[in-house]
């Protein structure tokens, strides 16, 4: 079900809003709001009605609101000086004005979303679900490709349509799909999960991660973490040691900056803390190449605007500080003689973000860890990079063994 307007077409079983053929990405209570004036377009519906709505009833800020009905706004081509499709009525509330009609299935939706064009490079969909967590935060996931399973712990800063898309991601998941039943998610105040939580915190994080292994039934499965995605695997592979057949460790650590015992590391986590709440949010992506040149410092033009893009959509400002300041305070030192199953440990020799120390510190921990160190000075691995190959190589013999 859903509904066609003004060249945009919002899926709300896929959870999807297209303009044409242009994926437009929302957070998920500006998604909510959306769909909620556009099922109550008949009427001006108030703020009261937009909070019991959208909201449940909770308490929620002016100034919240008012962010959220400008991203809606902005998502579907309109402001609050034109008004084409969303009306503010004085002193009595909102209403979608524009013309919509309503689509009953997924099929119908996709054929009015743009012509057809060129086939794409792989045949491979994803697919996004939802599960709940056990503290109710809906947590989006995607499923995609055949073959054994493959997890992806979620790290910081993805978002499942986008990256699918994206030259910073692309290529690993297709690579790893080819082969692989390959489910991966947004973490809690992520991407497509939810954003407006109380609690966003490491155990918490480990909590999404079985949820959504409950979620697709799977038994047994091969688990691979990148960057605190691997800390989150480490957690769950102790606790859950006969459902995961291999572990894959890339660029990870056993304690984040905050916990390494140096005053560097600390006043490098404040620093960064401080930008973010500064220009995060921006539309200027100056504060935001910071982090881009940290992450990815060898990357192209189109990697990096991909990149600095992904920021924004990804996690709101205040979400950014939070899951920050998480990260940077895990240590699962204790847990890593803990792991029994077979892992591999990968780690560029020249990473920005994650020092190749913490990397070894890593393989040194777990009994019979392999270490393969990757050539190359990006966090995230780039097609094309000195290491990328052998990467490929290294998952694939492990994970088929």
């Amino acid at each position: 079900m859903g509904f066609v307007f003004s060249g945009h077409v919002l899926d709300i079983e896929r959870r999807e809003l297209r303009r044409g053929d242009t994926f437009i990405a929302l957070e998920p209570q500006v998604f909510d709001l959306l769909v909620y004036l556009l099922k109550n377009r008949d009427r001006v519906v108030s703020k009261d009605d937009l909070i019991e709505g959208v909201w449940g009833g909770r308490i929620v800020s002016e100034s919240t609101l008012t962010s959220r009905i400008n991203a809606v706004r902005k998502a579907v081509g309109d402001s609050g000086e034109e008004q084409r499709l969303i009306r503010t009525i004085a002193r009595k509330g909102l209403r979608f004005v524009g013309d919509a009609t309503e689509q009953g299935n997924t099929a119908s939706m996709r054929g009015a979303a743009a012509p057809a064009g060129p086939a794409p490079a792989s045949a491979l969909q994803q697919e996004i679900h939802f599960c709940t967590a056990s503290d109710g935060a809906r947590i989006a996931y995607a499923e995609v490709g055949q073959g054994p399973p493959l997890v992806k712990a979620a790290n910081w800063l993805n978002h499942l349509e986008y990256d699918w898309q994206s030259p910073i991601w692309s290529h690993l998941l297709q690579e790893l799909a080819a082969e692989h039943r390959l489910v991966r998610y947004d973490a809690r105040g992520n991407g497509l999960s939810d954003w407006d939580l109380e609690d966003i915190s490491f155990e918490a994080f480990v909590r999404d991660l079985e949820s959504v292994i409950e979620a697709t039934g799977l038994e047994k499965f091969a688990l691979l973490g990148i960057s605190q995605g691997c800390a989150i695997s480490i957690a769950y592979a102790v606790r859950n040691p006969e459902r995961v057949s291999r572990l894959v460790l890339y660029g990870g650590f056993a304690r984040g900056r905050r916990r390494r015992g140096s005053a560097e590391g600390i006043a490098q986590s404040d620093a960064l803390l401080t930008l973010m709440r500064q220009g995060w949010g921006q539309e200027n992506p100056a504060f935001r190449q910071i982090f881009t040149s940290l992450f990815i410092p060898g990357a192209t033009v189109e990697q990096t605007q991909w990149f600095n893009d992904l920021q924004r959509i990804s996690a709101s400002p205040a979400n950014a500080v939070r899951l920050r300041q998480v990260i940077d305070d895990i240590d699962i030192t204790d847990l890593l003689p803990r792991v029994n199953v077979p892992t591999l440990v990968l780690h560029c020799r020249d990473d920005a973000v994650q020092p190749f120390d913490e990397g070894r510190c890593l393989a040194a921990g777990i009994r019979a860890a392999r270490f393969v160190a990757l050539e190359g000075r990006n966090h995230l691995i780039l097609e094309g990079d000195p290491g990328w190959d052998r990467f490929v190589s290294e998952v694939k013999a492990f994970v088929r063994a």
